[in-house]
């Protein structure tokens, strides 16, 4: 199947160069106003691809993304060293009003897939652009954040983060809500694995941890001025769960209708993702104090998206 990646910096080739080597998709066209930065890429990319399959990579205009069966949408201006997610909001929602149509005008049966930040905002943004259902819109929202913290509470508790099961919810960003509730090591719930081995969560540990997980973009943007390496992994798996159909288990951002009793908001959520993009989307059980922060979170967004609206 064709994906469209609109956005040759380094999260859109990125997301290219983790597809081919995860053997997703058999056609990768990446468009970018930079048309020969979008032709470098392509041509370096697919010299990877005689090491893992058979795959075509170029780069072309929106004309070329008919067929797409995903576009994802990773044009926008940089975060900056010290910048919030919500600060870049102004500055990318013009870049969506003149692409998302266009995209849309050649493929409009592809789901998008939002990786522009603040990501859950652009989402929120996208879908009402693009005018199509919330399921068929999608952020990358948490995923990364989810796999930071299993990343953190593998390295504590010293065993492979695969064998982690644990979410970041709401906001993308900093205030986010790691579900320490529902966090489980295997099939045992976090605290009792963790003491049972030796290696308790205690209050200064979990502030660790937090504090790793959400400040992680700041330190990697200050040390080599973005991320990419992770965000291109974790958009790549939303692409395989949904070319796959695989119905897989993501924490990804979509308009969700009265999230937390303030109308429409798109933040992340544990959802089921497969050929029809989100198919489910899921409440887990939270404890008062997660319940309050996640509210918290959700009001973060519906301000930000409040004041975009009054501008």
């Amino acid at each position: 199947m064709k994906i469209g990646i609109v956005g040759a910096g380094m999260v859109g080739s990125t997301t290219a160069f983790a597809l081919v080597l995860n053997r997703i998709g058999r056609e990768i066209v990446l468009v970018d106003n930079d048309a020969k930065r979008a032709a470098a890429e392509a041509e370096d990319i697919v010299h990877a691809a005689p090491f893992a399959h058979a795959m075509t990579v170029r780069s072309g205009g929106f004309a070329d993304l008919d067929g797409a069966a995903i576009v994802v949408l990773a044009a926008g201006v940089s975060q900056q060293p010290g910048e919030t997610r919500i600060e870049l909001l102004g500055r990318n929602v013009a870049v969506f009003r003149a692409i998302i149509p266009s995209v849309l005008e050649v493929t409009p049966d592809a789901i998008l897939l939002i990786a522009t930040n603040p990501v859950d905002i652009m989402t929120q943004v996208a879908t009402r652009i693009a005018g199509l259902s919330p399921n068929r819109v999608i952020g990358s929202g948490t995923i990364l954040d989810t796999a930071r913290f299993r990343v953190l509470l593998g390295q504590h508790l010293d065993v492979s983060a695969k064998s982690i099961h644990a979410h970041v919810l709401g906001e993308h960003g900093d205030s986010e809500v790691l579900h320490w509730s529902g966090a489980l090591a295997g099939t045992m719930p976090i605290d009792q694995f963790a003491d049972q081995i030796g290696r308790p969560l205690t209050s200064q540990v979990r502030a660790e941890i937090k504090d790793g997980v959400r400040l992680a973009a700041y330190r990697i943007i200050e040390g080599k001025g973005a991320t990419y390496y992770g965000i291109g992994a974790g958009l790549s798996l939303i692409i395989r769960a949904i070319l796959g159909d695989e119905r897989r288990l993501l924490t990804v951002s979509i308009v969700s209708p009265q999230s937390e009793g303030l109308g429409d908001v798109a933040m992340s959520l544990p959802r089921v993702v497969g050929r029809g993009g989100v198919t489910q989307s899921l409440s887990p059980d939270l404890t008062d104090a997660e319940e309050e922060a996640l509210t918290h979170s959700a009001t973060v967004l519906k301000q930000a998206l409040d004041s975009l609206q009054a501008q």
